[in-house]
């Protein structure tokens, strides 16, 4: 699969945190729902390259969620994640070689970000993290197989155009992944969520990011 360095999963750009800096050093346009989704809005993390520039991110939707062993039931939320579509380069440092992004890239970032939030309700918490390694190994293999029978095909639309995107449900949330459409297509898109139905969603390009900053 052709992928960003897993190192650099969730990781906030340096003092970007959960303000909007770190988005607006991105060079690539930012995707959420668009305006049929009228509920709240908030930004999550922004994953720099190690000189800095930034590479992928996500915005949140619906209610922010909290991992407890017991979540609650009528938590609510979906997450968009845009990458940037990277070919080959040199990492930043000159010490190695970045692999490209794509749309399995969208799709890995998604998987691993459901399963962050979720803590399955029969695990002991000592054990969490050996069942999150674990299920994040399978997020990758999955991710790296978007053609297997593993996802199937949902059509939303992005800026209004239908557009194609792998989908797969398990019983943590769903998942979706995808590229923008023509005129937009230095990003992928992905997504993840609970409570909050993938069909019927779209997305749209962020117009301004003040929407997000609660």
């Amino acid at each position: 699969m052709e992928t960003t360095s897993p190192s650099a999963t969730h990781e906030a750009a340096a003092g970007a945190g959960r303000k909007v800096d770190g988005y607006l050093l991105a060079a690539f346009p930012w995707y959420g729902l668009d305006e049929a989704f009228t509920g709240p809005r908030w930004l999550m993390q922004v994953g720099a390259a190690a000189d800095g520039t930034v590479e992928h991110g996500a915005t949140g939707h619906g209610e922010e969620p909290t991992i407890k062993v017991e979540p609650p039931q009528d938590e609510r939320f979906a997450v968009v994640v845009t990458v940037a579509s990277r070919p080959v380069r040199r990492s930043g440092d000159g010490t190695g070689v970045l692999e490209a992004t794509s749309v399995s890239t969208a799709a890995w970032l998604a998987g691993s970000g459901l399963l962050a939030q979720t803590w399955p309700t029969q695990m002991d918490r000592t054990l969490r993290q050996d069942w999150l390694d674990q299920q994040t190994m399978l997020a990758w293999e999955l991710a790296d197989d978007l053609g297997g029978g593993s996802w199937s095909e949902l059509m939303l639309p992005v800026d209004g155009v239908p557009t194609s995107f792998a989908y797969r449900e398990s019983e943590y949330g769903w998942v979706l992944a995808g590229s923008a459409g023509e005129g937009s297509e230095d990003v992928h898109i992905g997504a993840y969520g609970r409570g909050m139905s993938a069909y019927g969603l779209g997305f749209s390009v962020i117009k301004d990011l003040s929407a997000y900053e609660g």
